[in-house]
């Protein structure tokens, strides 16, 4: 089969032809149909995470099942294992397991024709979307699901950076009924466009005050200075949430950015309880993703793309 290697940060992605892999205990053997591209994938090939290489990375997976659920579609996320006796997994917060391992991190992903997965984190996908269209649910979509829940009931949300969970998650909220404010960075005109054609109340910079305070916040992009910002824009008793990964440092914060019962959060992986009830959910939205598909030997140049902020939406890798 063909892959996309990373052998160490900061190098580019190299085509390699290897034997199709084989399963163990547990485990499922899928046909990559398609992968989306995340931010998380680039901070891994930029050397901004710990990475143990070499690895094929990849981590919004949509395949077919070729043993066990033979020929079933399925969807394989960023969180791939959990050690399942751990007290964070047996109180329902698999998402913080310490011996978790990562798709497309500590396991291979899916830049390449064939993968493995546990067959206890693949899932079954909605049957109406194609491929492509699926795999920004897997990862975008489901942090995206994960931060909205950590935001309690906003009537007016706040999205900072408007790319892929970004995209997606405003389908949801507005579906939900809640007012959205797109953040964005200076002059980018395509993704504040596409914000408004999916409803946005609101689209402009990152640097600008909304016109109303918001409720709630999301900050999608890896921006430690959009936190005090966040902050500023929300009214008090307010929730600012990081839903990425990777952040560079956050500033120094005055307390009056914090005061008035203010709330700052992270939000880390998913459990597989998300996948299940965001994947049942997106359909009756229903989500549409806005994707820029490349062909499995131009996966550094989606990288490339993603890193220059040359997307609207949601890159996605087709084998």
């Amino acid at each position: 089969m063909r892959a996309m290697v990373l052998d160490a940060p900061g190098r580019p992605l190299r085509l390699e032809r290897r034997d199709r892999p084989t399963t163990g205990p547990g485990q499922r053997l899928l046909r990559v149909r398609a992968c989306g591209v995340c931010r998380t994938d680039l901070h891994l090939r930029d050397g901004e995470l710990p990475f143990p290489g070499p690895r094929v990375l990849g981590h919004q997976i949509v395949a077919t099942a070729l043993d066990g659920d033979d020929g079933r579609r399925v969807g394989v996320p960023w969180l791939g294992w959990t050690c399942g006796t751990c007290s964070w997994c047996r109180s329902g917060r698999e998402n913080l397991c310490p011996r978790a391992r990562f798709t497309g991190r500590d396991l291979d992903g899916g830049f390449a024709e064939y993968a493995v997965a546990d067959e206890r984190f693949c899932f079954p996908l909605p049957d109406d979307l194609p491929d492509a269209q699926a795999a920004p649910l897997l990862c975008a979509g489901l942090i995206g699901f994960r931060a909205l829940r950590m935001c309690g009931d906003p009537a007016r949300l706040g999205l900072y950076g408007f790319g892929a969970a970004a995209h997606v998650l405003i389908q949801v909220a507005r579906a939900q009924g809640r007012e959205v404010f797109a953040f964005t960075r200076e002059g980018d005109e395509g993704a504040q466009a596409l914000a408004r054609e999916l409803g946005a109340a609101w689209a402009g910079s990152s640097e600008e005050p909304p016109p109303e305070p918001l409720d709630a916040a999301i900050i999608f992009a890896p921006v430690g200075a959009l936190v005090p910002l966040a902050l500023r824009a929300v009214a008090p008793g307010g929730v600012v949430v990081c839903g990425g990964i990777h952040m560079s440092d956050i500033p120094a914060l005055a307390y009056a950015d914090l005061w008035e019962e203010r709330v700052l959060r992270s939000v880390a992986n998913l459990t597989r309880d998300d996948a299940r009830e965001f994947l049942a959910l997106a359909p009756t939205v229903p989500v549409r993703t806005h994707v820029t598909t490349y062909p499995l030997a131009r996966a550094e140049t989606a990288l490339d793309d993603l890193r220059a902020g040359r997307l609207v939406g949601a890159a996605v890798v087709v084998p």
